[in-house]
């Protein structure tokens, strides 16, 4: 019989540009620790931990948990590039779930470089290649790096379809100013109007830099549990995962000569149909959603993605403002991406420290009023997606 599977502590570190963290295993820590007193237990409690980074050696994982104590526990290091940490948390969650451990760490951290995306395009025998290849072949090499070809190529596709204004894809990235205004953990909170976002660099049609989410450093952890053991230890105020589900690359993201399948919006549609079916609660009853908005473009095309709204709406969506405080829903009260930054291996859990927050009404600033249900969407190119349905019963 399946465990139910709680979130009782959540952490991070406030996100940070290259040359300006900490090492990796103090963000590790710091995360960590914030992770572990927010559950208010020890770390001898702690079953098993499953680390997320991308760039690093082999075993940084055992590097981050030693800071936090020295118990042989297993660790698992994982990397799944922009969805690793969310794959960290589904990996935590499928072991309280299978009975396997009561008590779980998922850590995820990242050290980046400026820069640092774009080298892992180049070999295109790697799955990032062989979608770098399928881009220039539908659109040919440009300068720009090749992950704003890819999502910019796609809002390019959409644009084509719908006749979408570029102020549209703007909004998302103002929006996402406004929002993170209100967090402190937010790397860019300074708020931008539409008109300066469209001013800022072009990068790829209809992205211009303001638009891109930054290379960043930082680190985030949850600490999960079984029902029994928060029964057990007095622990109340957690939040239920209801669902989740991993996807991964469908024929059609090669094979349908569309750069929005390419880009993995099969993926996320998939992974959302599983879980709002799992769960039993549907996009329409979803207060607060943190999706993967590593490019304005992939916001836009996640609304309809998630169900969020009809394929051919976004816009309309977008302008009604049933995206933000007091529309339709609450999407990334944290900045997303966009502003908080994208450290890959921290932002699946980051994405689950803010929903956490929300669920528990400890937002502060930024809380979405009476929030009992959430949706996170993580999603990497090569590629997976992990989407999770959390609910505060």
């Amino acid at each position: 019989m399946s465990q139910h599977v709680h979130v009782i502590g959540v952490g991070m570190t406030r996100f940070a540009k290259p040359g300006a963290s900490p090492e990796y295993y103090e963000m590790a820590r710091d995360a960590g620790r914030a992770a572990l007193n927010d559950a208010g237990i020890g770390f001898e409690r702690i079953e098993q931990a499953y680390v997320g980074y991308v760039y690093g050696d082999s075993t940084c994982g055992q590097r981050a948990v030693y800071e936090l104590g020295l118990s042989g526990i297993p660790v698992v290091n994982v990397n799944n590039n922009c969805s690793t940490g969310s794959t960290a948390l589904w990996l935590a969650r499928q072991a309280i779930e299978s009975g396997a451990a009561e008590c779980v760490l998922a850590l995820g951290f990242e050290k980046m470089e400026k820069g640092a995306l774009g080298s892992k395009y180049d070999d295109r025998e790697t799955p990032l290649g062989r979608h770098a290849q399928v881009m220039a072949d539908l659109q040919g090499v440009n300068a720009a790096p090749v992950a704003a070809q890819m999502f910019g190529g796609a809002g390019r596709e959409y644009r084509w379809r719908h006749g979408t204004r570029k102020d549209t894809f703007a909004k998302i990235a103002e929006k996402a100013r406004r929002h993170a205004a209100r967090n402190p953990y937010a790397l860019f909170n300074q708020p931008l109007s539409v008109e300066q976002i469209l001013a800022s660099e072009d990068v790829f049609d209809p992205l211009t830099r303001y638009q891109c989410c930054p290379p960043t450093c930082g680190a985030a952890a949850a600490v999960l549990c079984s029902a029994d053991f928060a029964r057990r230890h007095g622990i109340t105020a957690s939040v239920r995962i209801a669902a989740q589900s991993m996807t991964t690359d469908y024929a059609s993201s090669f094979d349908a000569g569309s750069m929005i399948r390419m880009v993995g919006y099969d993926l996320s549609r998939e992974a959302a149909r599983q879980v709002y079916e799992r769960s039993g609660i549907g996009p329409q009853d979803v207060d607060v959603i943190e999706l993967h908005d590593c490019f304005t473009a992939n916001e836009l095309l996640s609304y309809e993605a998630l169900g969020l709204c009809a394929e051919g709406a976004a816009e309309s969506f977008i302008h009604n403002g049933d995206n933000t405080y007091g529309g339709s829903y609450v999407v990334n009260p944290s900045g997303g991406l966009l502003s908080k930054g994208h450290p890959l291996g921290a932002t699946g859990l980051a994405q689950c420290a803010e929903l956490t927050w929300q669920l528990r009404g400890t937002a502060g600033e930024r809380q979405v009023e009476g929030a009992r249900t959430a949706l996170q969407h993580n999603l990497g190119l090569g590629g997976a997606c992990v989407v999770t349905m959390y609910r505060r019963d």
